[in-house]
């Protein structure tokens, strides 16, 4: 894994701990936002709209529903900006 998407990856899981309001050992990689963390779709389009003003990208509304942990955030994220 290149510095970059270290980098990235950690500005992901940062913005999803703010949203979901997680102490960083309570989120791994797989754990679910719904049903692990209890998030809501408000909450979960709060952390859509902070990763597309973070990277200046435009997420596409169909991409939401893949959005449910840590890898499949990133997965969206960088397809939707091209890494």
């Amino acid at each position: 894994m290149t510095a970059a998407v270290s980098e990235r990856r950690e500005q992901i899981r940062a913005i999803v701990r703010e949203h979901l309001e997680l102490e960083d050992n309570e989120l791994s990689e797989t754990s679910s936002f719904i049903e692990d963390h209890e998030a809501d779709s408000l909450t979960l389009m709060d952390v859509l709209a902070a990763l597309e003003k973070e990277f200046g990208v435009t997420i596409d509304q169909a991409q939401f529903r893949r959005m449910v942990d840590l890898n499949s955030a990133y997965e969206v994220v960088a397809e939707s900006a091209g890494w």
